[in-house]
């Protein structure tokens, strides 16, 4: 099996590739950053992993990529991102386009250049990283949460035309996961802001997550799991806000 995981320079992506690679997979992981890709090679060995370095936000590369690698059994749609916090009235024009190519066009494109491929061998399974914030909004959310809100939907709507095809498509959607540079890259570096996201609460790990895109990679053809939603214990749903005069 040959699986090919984005976003794989830290992070969520990194954990994937490396379960993946546990698994008895050959994986490729791609990302923005070479030396990045070049530490997750050596820390796995070396064997059975190669790694390209992409930008998945420029138009061109996802058919580059599919050209490079050729045939692949799993298409993991990991790299994406958010980038800041302010409400919509005073959020930078330049990073919702930003979200809008990550999240959403990078992962549209990609997978249109694998799927013709998956579809002509009968087998095939995508799996997309979407977040609990493409179904519940939160201040500030704004395009992050409408881009996931699109991969959420997008899946459901590949499985709706790829049903009998024998590829499968699952949407694993996590909350909030620690260990990651989700919450530097939002605040710019703020490192300080980034650490209060987690403060005095339990988060998610990379590793559970991977766990889930194993836990899904392994399941036999005929199983289609179409959407996994998981939070940390220490995460719960908050009340409609009410604005009072």
């Amino acid at each position: 099996m040959k699986a090919l995981v984005t976003g794989a320079t830290s992070g969520i992506g990194s954990a994937i590739a490396k379960r993946l690679w546990q698994d008895g997979m050959e994986v490729i992981a791609t990302g923005r950053r070479e030396k990045r890709l070049s530490e997750l090679i050596a820390e796995v060995g070396g064997s059975r992993i190669t790694a390209y370095t992409a930008d998945l936000s420029l138009p061109e590369a996802a058919e580059s990529l599919c050209e490079t690698t050729g045939p692949i059994d799993i298409l993991v749609n990991n790299a994406g991102g958010a980038f800041g916090l302010e409400p919509a009235q005073r959020a930078s024009a330049s990073d919702w386009s930003e979200m809008i190519k990550i999240n959403v066009e990078a992962v549209a494109l990609l997978t249109r250049a694998y799927l013709p491929g998956m579809v002509e061998r009968g087998s095939g399974l995508v799996i997309n990283i979407g977040s609990v914030a493409g179904e519940f909004p939160y201040p500030g959310g704004n395009v992050y949460g409408a881009a996931k809100a699109f991969v959420r939907q997008f899946s459901l709507n590949l499985k709706a035309d790829l049903a009998g095809t024998g590829v499968r498509i699952t949407d694993i959607e996590p909350g909030m996961v620690g260990g990651t540079e989700f919450s530097a890259v939002r605040f710019k570096g703020d490192l300080e802001k980034a650490a209060a996201v987690y403060q005095g609460m339990n988060p998610l790990t990379p590793e559970d997550v991977a766990e889930v895109v194993s836990f899904v990679a392994a399941l036999p053809s005929r199983v289609n799991i179409n959407t996994i939603s998981m939070m940390p214990s220490d995460q719960g749903f908050g009340p409609f806000f009410v604005s009072r005069q």
